[in-house]
């Protein structure tokens, strides 16, 4: 089963605690995902971020399939980094790092995802028709979403790269 890498980078013309504060309310989750997800916060999402936290979703993936995603929140570092894991989802493996930190003229927001998909070879074939492609159109959502809530950095690009690990 091969284990694949999303690494995305995006500068935001706001303070890190700005970012924080908007990127670890588990509320917001919704407003940075796109509306064909289905995405709906069943439980978990009412407190402010914490190491330990459970969190549990309901999305579809994929037109006439919805399924539970449940993660849980594992290291908190306030202000600077969090990282999600799925306990319970589409994925044989996801474990997501989101690390905050602060440049000229604003906040730098990087992702590193390491996931797996199941089925074998049936879901490495899937992987770049569909997985890739729906993950591309996800963070292609949120970095127009976030840009038309902060605004964009002049001379910032936005960063999106794919591997095999």
């Amino acid at each position: 089963m091969k284990l694949y890498r999303l690494h995305s980078k995006q500068s935001l013309p706001i303070s890190r605690e700005e970012a924080w504060d908007f990127l670890s309310d588990p509320k917001n989750l919704k407003t940075i995902t796109p509306d064909h997800m289905g995405f709906n916060m069943l439980s978990g999402g009412d407190r402010p971020m914490f190491a330990g936290q459970i969190i549990q979703y309901k999305v579809s993936p994929f037109p006439g399939y919805s399924t539970k995603w449940v993660t849980e929140i594992t290291h908190v570092k306030e202000g600077e980094y969090f990282v999600d894991e799925q306990r319970f989802g589409p994925y044989s493996l996801w474990h997501h790092k989101h690390f905050l930190k602060s440049i000229k003229g604003g906040t730098e927001m990087e992702d590193i995802i390491d996931y797996k998909i199941p089925f074998g070879i049936l879901g490495q074939l899937a992987h770049p028709i569909v997985v890739k492609k729906q993950l591309k159109q996800i963070f292609s959502y949120r970095e127009r979403k976030l840009i038309e809530l902060f605004g964009s950095m002049e001379g910032s690009a936005k960063e999106l790269h794919f591997s095999s690990v």
